[in-house]
């Protein structure tokens, strides 16, 4: 008779921890997907992708990246949203277009180069001190030659892509414009400003990763 009823005590609190368990995941889960669409919202990113894995073709990536970049940031100056970088940017894809392609062929090349302005799946990158989740987001995309390299990430809005690479710091004013975009809880998560952020940020990594999974099963 004891023995039944411990068998049912352990039989309840079992099915209470399932269902602790399935009630912590689906907040998790719809946590971790209205804090990442709202990051993925919330910036413009640039993904240049090479010809191929090659030496050369890599460095011609990075060539036409320096000057994409500076163009960018020459015209850029007075954004401050991203609406308004999207904008700017649909207004000089030819110029982007030209700029690669004179770059392809001033180093000797005759590459095709494509430009476009999309909706794009990234993976979790780190840019100086501030990183960034996996998931899809709008990005102006050069494709070099047959675009089979490995690819190069950055973001133009906020502007991140000029992080500078000696010391590794996002520039204050670039983190007080993603600031103005997110919410304090999320530019906590992305600046990883304490261990509880951080777990939150990985939690959100998980989740990101496995929706990614998911998607391109589909």
């Amino acid at each position: 008779m004891k023995n039944h009823h411990l068998f049912s005590v352990l039989k309840k609190i079992i099915i209470l921890i399932f269902l602790l368990f399935i009630f912590t995941s689906i907040c998790a889960i719809s946590y971790v997907s209205t804090v990442s669409a709202h990051i993925q919202d919330s910036v413009f990113r640039l993904h240049i992708i090479a010809n191929s894995n090659t030496s050369y073709d890599q460095d011609l990536k990075y060539m036409v990246r320096d000057k994409i970049i500076e163009y960018m940031k020459s015209i850029s100056a007075n954004c401050s949203s991203k609406e308004e970088i999207i904008a700017l940017a649909n207004q000089h894809l030819s110029d982007f277009e030209q700029i690669a392609k004179d770059v392809v062929k001033e180093n000797g090349y005759n590459y095709e180069v494509s430009v476009s302005i999309g909706n794009f799946e990234f993976p979790t990158k780190q840019y100086g001190d501030v990183s960034l989740p996996a998931g899809f987001y709008d990005a102006l995309e050069i494709n070099i030659g047959e675009a089979s390299g490995q690819n190069w990430w950055c973001v133009m809005f906020p502007p991140l892509c000029f992080v500078d690479v000696t010391t590794g710091i996002v520039p204050d004013d670039s983190k007080e414009l993603l600031q103005n975009e997110l919410s304090e809880e999320e530019f906590y998560i992305v600046s990883g400003k304490s261990s509880d952020i951080k777990l939150k940020f990985k939690l959100l990594e998980l989740f990101s990763n496995v929706a990614s999974i998911y998607t391109s099963k589909r």
